[in-house]
């Protein structure tokens, strides 16, 4: 139904399962791919090292605590790299945090979502995602040229 590929930069080993759980309990159509930290997403997105033949994901949900790069410096990049900064990027993380959430706008976060711990929440924030940015919103196209080297 969807030919939509994601990006998810999560840590969390059972927020990543949680993810693809909701995902198949709502049957969504898309591609996830997952990297677990900031470093494996910055190189993801420049097709570096073992992402070298990666395709260019349309959306990213992204994590704000992680070890290493934080999902605040890794948006902070996407939006401003000339190549990447189309892809809307949804900050999917357990931080309520008033500076948290002003940090991402700031940054330009398309949205900003606090995870609900419970299975049945969360399954309904993914299903809004879903349902907002695969039937609402017209995500970007993808331009190989452009992706192929990201500088």
């Amino acid at each position: 139904m969807h030919d939509i590929h994601i990006l998810l930069v999560e840590d969390n080993e059972g927020d990543v399962l949680l993810t693809k759980e909701a995902f198949k309990e709502l049957s969504v159509q898309a591609k996830l791919s997952v990297v677990n930290n900031g470093v494996d997403a910055l190189l993801f997105l420049k097709k570096e090292a073992v992402f070298v033949n990666v395709e260019r994901p349309q959306l990213i949900l992204l994590d704000i605590n992680m070890p290493g790069l934080n999902g605040i410096e890794v948006l902070e990049f996407i939006k401003s790299d000339p190549a990447l900064r189309q892809i809307p990027v949804v900050m999917l993380t357990t931080s309520a945090s008033a500076s948290d959430v002003r940090a991402c706008y700031e940054k330009a976060a398309n949205c900003f979502i606090t995870k609900p711990l419970e299975f049945d929440k969360f399954v309904a924030v993914i299903k809004s995602i879903e349902q907002f940015w695969f039937t609402v919103a017209h995500l970007p196209p993808v331009p190989p040229a452009i992706y192929s080297r990201v500088s």
